[in-house]
């Protein structure tokens, strides 16, 4: 899989990029368009609106013509809308605009955690998740600095610091779109990089393991719809997406109070520490999930995501800005970490045209706590006149998504049965 799982690693990276770089443009963005905080909110929000509603129909798209396309129209048409943030002068276009990127988005993660089930066997699949996983440290080790120094380019060909970063990061997502089309491959069949024989060897395995689970799989697009394991799947990742993206969101601001300097490079640097930390917190966790069965997979997520919390509330009580960004770096550890191993409890549940219309529910059902935890996080803060309280309304959400996780131990795993198992115990290819 060294072909494949490093490029969508790549386009994981600019898509988390161009998600949140909001964050890192807050401060400026606000001042020139006179955007007010709640309008801010409600504006980072805005793009789970469009995101959940066309997650499912992008999903289904994807499973009919194929990975090829369907990512390179996705990453095209966000990249442009992306650039188009630059253009913003009012709460009306920031709106829009943001509503319009996630639509355009959607179907992206879904489509890639589908895609991987097309390629890896279950037995592989949380390393494999958990390295594309990294897109989201790495975009903030990688895109702070470079938010920064483009934050920096202010007043440069009279065009501000925040509207050449959304400009050259939305660019970025245009060209890496057009290479995957002609990179990506949209079945183990069709990998004319492998040798016949581990295209046969491959695609037999994962079409094999696709067989046992549809035995137990739902069928149809509305039973899908309406399982009970699919909707409770995604009570799980809305907690747990409020805690993180309700941290995303503002953590850039977070550490420049902390260091006392405005958003540039010096905060970006700052800021990819808790990033740099859970990049190495996601391949352990993962290789160690990868080694246990589903129901002590269930315990090592729930583990990750109620150590995240413990940071994030750790970093609100702290003072002391090392302790601080400490917390912040748990934080990041334990809520990247529990993403990957999470995703591979539906994989092993969905299959075929359930798979690709429970992983987009999920997805998008999950996404919304995108759109809920900045504005919930700024009201309790407003209420309260406490910004330690938003801290700790995120932790109890990664809380709870900890408790959940511990009854998916008793959920069935169709692609762990001995015969599943067996199959999958073959060589990965390339």
């Amino acid at each position: 899989m060294t072909r494949l799982i490093p490029f969508l690693l790549l386009m994981y990276v600019i898509a988390f990029l161009d998600r949140v770089n909001i964050g890192f443009a807050k401060d400026e963005f606000q001042l020139h368009t006179g955007i007010s905080e709640a309008a801010y909110a409600l504006g980072a929000g805005m793009f789970f609106i469009g995101y959940a509603l066309f997650e499912v129909p992008s999903n289904l798209v994807l499973q009919r013509v194929g990975a090829r396309w369907w990512m390179c129209r996705i990453m095209v048409t966000w990249g442009l809308i992306s650039a188009a943030m630059a253009l913003v002068n009012s709460e009306g276009v920031f709106y829009l605009l943001r509503f319009l990127l996630g639509a355009a988005e959607a179907g992206f993660f879904p489509g890639v955690i589908l895609y991987i089930t097309y390629w890896v066997p279950h037995a592989y699949r949380a390393r494999c998740n958990a390295l594309f996983y990294l897109g989201i440290p790495l975009a903030s080790v990688l895109g702070g600095p470079l938010s920064g120094l483009l934050l920096e380019l202010d007043g440069v060909a009279g065009i501000l610091g925040w509207q050449w970063m959304f400009a050259v990061e939305g660019l970025i997502a245009c060209v890496v779109g057009v290479w995957a089309l002609f990179h990506l491959d949209d079945r183990p069949a069709d990998a004319t990089w492998l040798t016949a024989a581990q295209r046969t060897a491959l695609q037999s395995a994962v079409d094999s393991e696709a067989a046992v689970t549809a035995r137990h799989s739902p069928r149809g697009l509305l039973t899908s719809l309406l399982d009970g394991k699919v909707l409770y799947f995604s009570l799980v990742y809305f907690l747990i997406q409020c805690a993180v993206y309700g941290m995303t969101f503002y953590l850039p601001t977070q550490v420049a109070a902390a260091v006392g300097r405005d958003v540039g490079v010096l905060v970006g640097l700052v800021t990819a520490v808790p990033w740099a930390i859970a990049l190495l917190a996601n391949i352990a966790v993962s290789v160690g999930a990868d080694r246990v069965n589903q129901a002590r997979r269930s315990f090592v997520a729930a583990g990750s995501v109620v150590v995240g919390s413990a940071g994030i509330a750790a970093s609100a009580v702290f003072a002391n800005p090392v302790l601080a960004i400490g917390g912040l770096s748990v934080a990041a550890a334990g809520y990247i970490s529990v993403q990957p191993v999470f995703w591979t409890f539906p994989a092993a549940y969905l299959t075929g045209t359930a798979a690709a219309v429970g992983i987009g529910l999920i997805n998008s059902l999950g996404n919304l706590g995108g759109f809920v935890a900045p504005i919930a996080k700024n009201w309790v803060e407003e209420t309260t006149g406490s910004p330690a309280a938003g801290l700790f309304l995120l932790a109890a959400c990664g809380l709870g998504a900890g408790l959940l996780l511990l009854v998916v131990a008793r959920f069935r795993a169709p692609a762990e049965t001995p015969e599943a198992a067996a199959r999958t115990r073959t060589p990965e290819a390339g």
